[in-house]
């Protein structure tokens, strides 16, 4: 019996402290830190190739991790007053350097890193006006946005919502949305596009055409190196018929809003 036992004991000496195992090895871990400082660089890009770095001159903007980076001045050109045909089409996106015209556009950008959303709106403060004329309102006037996409170098899956149907701004002092980010959408940057040219690949409508002055002549931009100005159909603004026009330029003031989601 003490035999038996004791070759018992060596059996489970053995299972318990393997004859390979020499020394005894331990494990400990440790923390790796990075941390950064400052934000992405405020860069303006292609609204229909995001990927490229343009220059569409000095625009409004405001700072931040969410913040807007574009807005559009709308130039409606220079019209011949008529009794009928009041629709006005906006001059299109004209950049300095090689890019051709682009459909209007706002760009935005989320690199808070919490995905909470964000809504961007317009707000027309009040009616184009000139006050050194008779006419001095264009009373009735409607500015409308439409053919509205979006763009990024970042899946089209998570980017922001946009409305389809025509936003008109038919009432001076109140809010439009014109872009939604949910939850997790919207994170990086986003151009918000009113039309498009020809040359997009993003399957949207082609809404530009050439300027023509009186004489039928290509209008040049001096301000962009003398490149031709194109019309774009996207954004628009009708006049009443019965409304009296002066031979002045006409001025509002647009207030372009990007709000944090609740």
């Amino acid at each position: 019996m003490k035999k038996l036992l004791g070759g018992l004991a060596l059996v489970a000496l053995t299972g318990l402290f393997p004859l390979s195992a020499q020394a005894e090895t331990s494990n400990h871990s440790t923390n790796g830190i990075v941390e950064f400082e400052g934000e992405y660089e405020k860069e303006i890009y292609d609204p229909e190739n995001p990927g490229t770095i343009v220059d569409p001159g000095e625009s409004p903007s405001t700072d931040g991790p969410l913040r807007i980076d574009f807005v559009p001045t709308l130039n409606f050109g220079r019209n011949k007053i008529t009794k009928s045909e009041r629709l006005f089409s906006a001059n299109a996106q004209l950049f300095h350097g090689d890019t051709p015209a682009r459909g209007n556009f706002v760009q935005v950008s989320d690199y808070r890193g919490t995905g909470a959303g964000w809504t961007l709106q317009v707000r027309q403060e009040e009616q184009f006006t000139n006050n050194q004329t008779l006419n001095h309102q264009l009373k009735g006037a409607v500015l409308s946005f439409d053919s509205s996409w979006t763009n990024s170098v970042r899946p089209q899956a998570s980017g922001p919502t946009v409305k389809k149907e025509v936003i008109r701004i038919e009432n001076i002092g109140a809010t439009y949305t014109l872009a939604e980010a949910g939850k997790d959408k919207g994170e990086g940057t986003w151009a918000i596009n009113f039309g498009a040219s020809s040359e997009n690949t993003n399957g949207m409508a082609n809404t530009l055409s050439p300027s023509l002055d009186a004489e039928g002549n290509q209008v040049l931009d001096p301000t962009f190196d003398n490149k031709p100005v194109s019309k774009n159909s996207a954004v628009t603004l009708s006049v009443p018929t019965e409304i009296m026009i002066d031979p002045v330029p006409y001025t509002t003031v647009l207030t372009w809003t990007l709000s944090e989601l609740p």
